[in-house]
Protein backbone atom coordinates (compact mmCIF):
# COMPACT_ATOMS: atom_id res chain seq x y z
CA UNK A 1 0.00 0.00 0.00
CA UNK A 2 1.51 3.18 -0.78
CA UNK A 3 0.67 6.23 1.81
CA UNK A 4 0.68 9.52 0.22
CA UNK A 5 1.14 12.45 2.47
CA UNK A 6 3.11 15.58 3.07
CA UNK A 7 5.39 15.10 6.15
CA UNK A 8 4.64 18.45 7.76
CA UNK A 9 0.72 18.12 7.57
CA UNK A 10 -0.15 16.78 11.22
CA UNK A 11 -3.16 14.98 9.85
CA UNK A 12 -0.75 13.16 7.95
CA UNK A 13 1.35 12.68 10.64
CA UNK A 14 -1.60 11.76 12.60
CA UNK A 15 -2.51 9.12 10.12
CA UNK A 16 1.29 7.76 9.63
CA UNK A 17 1.14 7.01 13.95
CA UNK A 18 -2.28 5.76 13.05
CA UNK A 19 -0.90 3.39 10.48
CA UNK A 20 2.21 2.55 12.58
CA UNK A 21 0.30 1.30 15.79
CA UNK A 22 -1.94 -0.86 14.20
CA UNK A 23 1.16 -2.62 12.40
CA UNK A 24 -0.11 -1.48 9.01
CA UNK A 25 2.40 -1.90 6.27
CA UNK A 26 2.96 1.01 3.58
CA UNK A 27 5.28 2.84 1.54
CA UNK A 28 5.48 6.13 2.50
CA UNK A 29 5.33 8.52 -0.77
CA UNK A 30 6.19 12.54 0.08
CA UNK A 31 3.31 13.85 -2.57
CA UNK A 32 5.27 16.64 -2.82
CA UNK A 33 8.85 15.62 -3.73
CA UNK A 34 7.53 12.71 -5.65
CA UNK A 35 3.54 13.41 -7.13
CA UNK A 36 1.44 10.77 -8.60
CA UNK A 37 1.42 10.20 -11.88
CA UNK A 38 -1.11 10.91 -14.65
CA UNK A 39 -1.25 7.17 -14.54
CA UNK A 40 -1.40 6.36 -11.27
CA UNK A 41 -3.94 9.07 -10.53
CA UNK A 42 -6.16 7.86 -13.60
CA UNK A 43 -5.91 4.23 -12.28
CA UNK A 44 -6.90 5.49 -8.78
CA UNK A 45 -9.83 7.26 -10.21
CA UNK A 46 -11.15 4.05 -12.16
CA UNK A 47 -10.98 2.03 -9.79
CA UNK A 48 -12.46 4.15 -6.47
CA UNK A 49 -15.48 5.50 -9.70
CA UNK A 50 -15.13 8.48 -7.91
CA UNK A 51 -14.85 11.49 -10.10
CA UNK A 52 -11.19 13.16 -10.57
CA UNK A 53 -12.68 16.46 -8.83
CA UNK A 54 -13.05 13.88 -5.60
CA UNK A 55 -9.06 14.28 -5.64
CA UNK A 56 -8.68 17.83 -5.06
CA UNK A 57 -6.93 19.24 -1.96
CA UNK A 58 -9.88 21.81 -1.72
CA UNK A 59 -8.18 23.59 1.14
CA UNK A 60 -4.85 23.77 0.07
CA UNK A 61 -3.51 27.28 -0.98
CA UNK A 62 -2.54 26.19 -4.32
CA UNK A 63 -6.22 25.15 -4.77
CA UNK A 64 -7.15 27.60 -3.98
CA UNK A 65 -4.81 30.33 -5.34
CA UNK A 66 -5.42 28.97 -9.31
CA UNK A 67 -9.00 29.63 -8.28
CA UNK A 68 -10.02 25.73 -8.96
CA UNK A 69 -13.04 25.87 -7.52
CA UNK A 70 -14.38 28.08 -10.30
CA UNK A 71 -12.42 26.38 -13.03
CA UNK A 72 -13.27 22.77 -12.15
CA UNK A 73 -16.53 22.53 -13.31
CA UNK A 74 -15.58 23.38 -16.84
CA UNK A 75 -12.88 21.00 -17.46
CA UNK A 76 -13.10 17.46 -18.45
CA UNK A 77 -11.88 14.56 -16.40
CA UNK A 78 -8.19 14.60 -18.84
CA UNK A 79 -7.96 17.88 -17.75
CA UNK A 80 -8.33 17.50 -13.53
CA UNK A 81 -6.50 14.48 -14.05
CA UNK A 82 -3.54 16.45 -15.47
CA UNK A 83 -3.47 19.59 -12.95
CA UNK A 84 -3.35 16.54 -9.92
CA UNK A 85 -0.73 15.18 -11.85
CA UNK A 86 1.48 18.54 -12.38
CA UNK A 87 1.51 19.38 -8.62
CA UNK A 88 1.46 17.00 -6.00
CA UNK A 89 -0.40 19.49 -3.32
CA UNK A 90 -3.01 19.67 -4.85
CA UNK A 91 -3.69 16.11 -4.48
CA UNK A 92 -6.41 15.25 -1.37
CA UNK A 93 -4.07 13.71 1.52
CA UNK A 94 -3.47 12.06 3.37
CA UNK A 95 -4.34 9.40 1.24
CA UNK A 96 -3.78 5.49 0.93
CA UNK A 97 -3.46 3.68 -2.91
CA UNK A 98 -5.93 1.43 -1.40
CA UNK A 99 -8.39 3.87 -0.19
CA UNK A 100 -8.66 5.32 -3.35
CA UNK A 101 -8.82 1.44 -4.98
CA UNK A 102 -12.02 1.31 -2.29
CA UNK A 103 -13.90 4.40 -3.50
CA UNK A 104 -13.09 5.63 -0.02
CA UNK A 105 -11.91 9.14 0.86
CA UNK A 106 -12.79 9.83 3.93
CA UNK A 107 -10.15 9.65 6.20
CA UNK A 108 -6.98 7.53 7.68
CA UNK A 109 -9.10 4.53 8.93
CA UNK A 110 -11.70 4.42 6.46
Amino acid sequence: MIFLCYPKCTTCQKSKKWLEENHIAYDLRDIQQEKPTYEELAEWQRRSGLPPKKFFNTSGLLYKSMGLKDKLPHMNEDEMLRHLAADGMLVKRPRTSSLWASGKLSGRNG
